[in-house]
């Protein structure tokens, strides 16, 4: 049997597509523009929410706090749980203003009261709370990208290098 070769036309190589974004010289430009709209979304976030979560601490607005405390912490530290909430609350708010005003350490800090909470969490009934310590625990990674974020557009700002809003 002879063998028989056939030329398969080969189309010229195209670039792939870049989902939209402008041409390849603009790109680290869409980047840093993408990181620092990303930076101050997380910062608006980690600002309002634990302020807002914080002052429900004092009100029991949403839910009953104390009922999410665990009975080990409850048992260590003096007073009620309603007095802890108290605690909590004020924290919380500090926290929340520290992200405001010094995101490069207050994002630092909201990942480590999310990991106190995640272990509160998962020591309190186990396993009926696991659902809300999964929660944390990627608002906690949210708030760890978050630090990463500030780490680098906050000097960027700085020197000039980004412009104060990214809009």
């Amino acid at each position: 049997m002879a063998q028989q070769t056939v030329d398969i036309p080969r189309r010229p190589a195209k670039p792939a597509p870049s989902n939209g974004a402008v041409k390849t010289a603009s790109a680290p430009r869409d980047v840093s523009t993408a990181a620092h709209q990303a930076f101050w979304l997380l910062r608006i976030t980690f600002t309002i929410a634990p302020i807002l979560f914080g002052t429900d601490k004092f009100f029991n607005w949403s839910v009953y706090w104390p009922d999410y405390l665990a009975h080990w912490i409850n048992n260590i530290v003096p007073g009620s749980g309603q007095d802890m909430m108290y605690v909590v609350g004020g924290i919380e708010i500090a926290a929340g203003l520290l992200v405001a005003f010094a995101p490069r350490i207050g994002a630092l800090v909201v990942a480590g009261w999310l990991f106190g909470i995640v272990i509160n969490l998962l020591t309190k009934n186990a396993p009926q709370y696991y659902d809300i310590a999964l929660r944390d625990f990627g608002l906690m990674l949210a708030s760890l990208t978050f630090a990463r974020l500030a780490l680098a557009i906050v000097p960027a700002r700085k020197s000039g290098a980004l412009p104060k809003r990214p809009w």
